[in-house]
Formats: structure tokens, C-alpha cells, sequence
């Protein structure tokens, strides 16, 4: 517990955390009154699907697009300004009589927007804590999250149930308003963390070099699918049990809290390795018990072990981290968050559609199904890595760590031999690592996420 008490002494973590969890609370509570409204609109579980989960898809756009400037501004202007928005724009939503084409654009509209805000809030973060304390950090605001879905999802059935849909979205509009407030009175006033214009080139050129290295593609890979496919799962809560769905998202966030404390304070650094892929696969063997058409206690029990999984999410942020250079940390946790949320969105559409022609619960099992397949495929594809990196026949002498070959960092037209460029000329000594080079992940604990 002195780690935890330490940790909110540190100067703008309190209103950081504060601003994260009035944001997670509002997007739960307008998220579920919006699905309800959607579904008791048209009918449609692919519809309600996509207004608690489409502004998601929104996210890929924005992650190719506007990436760039998570790092070229203004953390506390950034925060207050994107709460600010989406208190406006929740607000419209509860509007009597909108129409459902209009629903959408806003949602789309706010997705663009949010793809900016994983990558400001974490970078930020990455910022305000010391290197060592960033794994319980960032356990800490995960563990928020499921807090907030526990508290958000309750509270937003009784709200939908005694008061109505949407007045449920507009306590989400007033939660967002909230969040404002604090960013802007709380937060101290940083410069960007990255020199120069933001632009859809500079996004696209950084995503390529995120892209550019297998072990932090098989990172994002697992970071993104297997865990969309299940969010997939959870977002036909509402058309499988309409009057129960908010007890079904609260018992997912009391499993994904436990998972994410367990590993973020107990779990040994020896054992975060080998834990990643048998946990994330936790995260879909139980949804396979829907096949079997569960009573609502039997149901409950199998959502809240399945997000426990959601804690390998800890480990393969830190193996991310710990792959990734210091000056991209808040694009790279954007584009993480961005592609999580993204294929969170086309899980839901996917997983609405399944539901349209099938049955809800028919749906959860096919996406669990996928979910399990992708993770066995990655955890085989890291052993086969591993296995590599450790043959003697194996030439290795690039660090995957730090995968020199496509870092632009290095230059490689420098002949090691004569230190000359291809051209033959001189070049000036190499410059040494800066402090903030990221060690060995054997001899310092790394940061996760």
C-alpha cells in the first residue's frame, strides 16, 4: 500500500487519475443509456452494438491521420479541450427525436477526436511518473477503469430502468464537463513533448517505424485482436439480456479489477513473460459456456473470469514499452489505444452482425472462438521468435530490443569498420545513449502499460 500512497503524492498524478476516471464513467454511463435508446429504436442488436462501440472504429482513422499530434501538444490543453467536446456533443445526443443517421455522424465525429486522447493522457503519464513507477501506475488507472465500469454500469441500469435512457446520456454529458474542470484547474501547463507540426505524413511516417519491428508488431497484434474480439462478445449483452446487460457489464469490470490488480501488485517479474498468452486466453475460453445457453447466475460468473484475462493487457503494454524509443512513447501508446479501441469497434459490427442472423449468444461464441485461435497463433509465433534468438545458427546481432535495422536513430550507411559514410567522407563520433535509453528488460524492471 506505500507504493499506491507514493504514487498519489506524486505532483499531477491525483488530477490526472481524477480527469481519466470522470471520462471512463461518463462514457460508460452515455455509452449504455445511448445502446438502450438505439436498441429500443430500431430493434436492431447490430445498431445498439455499434452505438456503444462505434465511435471505436472512428479511432483507425484517426490513428493514421491525426497520431502525430499526441505528442505536439499541449497535454493540460489537450485533456480539457477533448472533455469539453464530448460533454457538447453527448449533450446533442440526448436530444428527443434525433435521428439515428445523426447519432452515428456525432459518434464517428467523437471518435476522431478521442484517437488523440489515449496518446496525450498515457504520454502525459509516461511523463509525470518515474520510470520505475509506471507498471503500478498504469496498473492503477486499468484498475480505475474497471472500477468505473462496475460503478458506471450499475449506476446506468438504475438510471435507465428509474429514470430513462436519456437522461442516463445526459449524466454522461455532465461527467464529461466534470472531467474538464479538472484537467484544466488541476493539471500543470507542459510543453509539447515533441518539436514541430503535426501533420497526416508524420503520422504515417512513425507508424511505420512502430510497424517497422516483428516483436512490437506481434505486440500490437495481441494488444488489439484478441481483446476486440471479446469486448465483441460483451457489446451483445444489451440484445442477449436487455434488462440485465448493465449486471453483465458491471461483473465484466469487477473481473478485468481483479485481474488487472492481481498483476499489476502481485504478479513477479519472472513471471510476466510466460503469463502473457495463458492469460489472455482466459480472456475467451469462458465465453465458450454460452453455447450451452448459461442461466443468468451461470452467466455472470463466466463474464467476470473471462475479464480477468484483460490483465495480460498489462504485460504485453510492458513488453511494448520496453520495445519502444523514449521520444515516441505517447504516439506509440496512442496507437496502441487507437488500435485497441478501433478493433473493438469492427469486433462489435462484427459481432452485431453475427447476432442479426444468428442469435446473440451464438455470436459470443463464434468471437470467442476467433478470440482463442489469435492468441494460440501469437503465443506460437513468440515461442518460435524466442527459439530463433536462442540457435547458435542464428546470426542475432541485432538487438530485438532495440531493432537497430529499422531505428532511425541509427545510421546505417555508417561503415562500423572506417566510419565513413557510403561516400567516403568522415563522419563524427557516434553519440553515446542518452539516459533515457530504455535497459535491458533482464537487468531493469520496464515500464507497463
Amino acid at each position: 500500500m506505500s507504493r499506491y500512497r507514493a504514487l498519489f503524492r506524486t505532483p499531477e498524478f491525483t488530477p490526472l487519475f481524477l480527469t481519466g476516471t470522470a471520462h471512463n464513467v461518463a462514457q460508460t454511463l452515455a455509452g449504455l443509456g445511448l445502446a438502450t435508446l438505439v436498441f429500443r429504436a430500431t430493434g436492431s442488436p447490430l445498431l445498439s452494438a455499434l452505438a456503444l462501440f462505434g465511435p471505436s472504429l472512428a479511432q483507425l482513422v484517426g490513428a493514421t491521420t491525426l497520431l502525430s499530434a499526441a505528442d505536439r501538444l499541449r497535454p493540460r490543453t489537450a485533456l480539457a479541450g477533448i472533455a469539453l467536446f464530448f460533454a457538447l456533443c453527448t449533450a446533442v445526443l440526448a436530444v428527443p427525436a434525433l435521428p439515428t443517421w445523426a447519432v452515428f455522424a456525432i459518434l464517428l465525429v467523437q471518435g476522431l477526436v478521442a484517437s488523440l486522447g489515449g496518446g496525450v493522457r498515457y504520454g502525459l503519464l509516461n511523463e509525470i511518473l518515474a520510470r520505475e513507477d509506471y507498471l503500478i501506475g498504469r496498473s492503477v488507472t486499468n484498475m480505475a477503469v474497471g472500477v468505473c465500469q462496475i460503478g458506471g454500469f450499475a449506476t446506468g441500469g438504475v438510471l435507465v430502468a428509474i429514470l430513462s435512457p436519456r437522461g442516463t446520456v445526459l449524466a454522461g454529458a455532465g461527467l464529461y464537463l466534470v472531467a474538464a474542470l479538472v484537467a484544466r484547474l488541476g493539471l500543470g501547463e507542459r510543453p509539447p513533448r515533441a518539436a514541430g507540426r503535426a501533420s497526416v505524413g508524420e503520422t504515417w511516417r512513425t507508424n511505420r517505424r512502430l510497424w517497422s519491428s516483428p516483436a512490437r508488431r506481434r505486440c500490437y497484434l495481441a494488444l488489439w485482436l484478441p481483446n476486440g474480439l471479446i469486448v465483441g462478445c460483451e457489446s451483445l449483452f444489451v440484445p442477449y439480456a436487455p434488462e440485465r446487460a448493465g449486471l453483465l457489464f458491471a461483473c465484466a469490470g469487477l473481473g478485468m479489477l481483479v485481474g488487472d490488480t492481481a498483476v499489476g501488485r502481485f504478479v513477479p517479474a519472472r513471471l510476466r513473460g510466460p503469463l502473457r498468452y495463458p492469460l489472455q486466453a482466459l480472456l475467451a475460453a469462458p465465453f465458450l459456456v454460452f453455447a450451452l445457453d448459461p442461466g443468468l447466475p451461470l452467466a455472470l460468473a463466466v463474464v467476470t473470469v473471462s475479464a480477468v484475462g484483460y490483465g495480460a493487457s498489462l504485460l504485453h503494454q510492458e513488453r511494448l514499452m520496453a520495445l519502444v524509443p523514449d521520444e515516441l512513447s505517447g504516439h506509440a501508446l496512442g496507437l496502441h489505444t487507437s488500435g485497441m479501441l478501433a478493433l473493438q469497434g469492427v469486433s462489435a459490427a462484427l459481432a452485431g452482425t453475427l447476432a442479426q442472423y444468428t442469435s446473440p449468444r451464438t455470436g459470443m461464441v463464434l468471437l470467442a472462438v476467433a478470440s482463442l485461435t489469435v492468441t494460440l497463433a501469437l503465443a506460437r509465433a513468440d515461442r518460435k521468435a524466442a527459439d530463433l534468438s536462442t540457435d547458435p545458427r542464428t546470426d542475432l546481432s541485432t538487438d530485438p530490443r532495440t531493432d537497430l535495422s529499422t531505428d532511425p536513430r541509427t545510421d546505417l550507411s555508417t561503415d562500423p569498420k572506417t566510419d565513413q559514410s557510403a561516400d567516403g567522407s568522415a563522419l563524427p563520433p557516434t553519440e553515446a545513449p542518452s539516459s533515457g535509453s530504455r535497459p535491458s528488460p533482464h537487468t531493469a524492471r520496464r515500464r507497463t502499460a
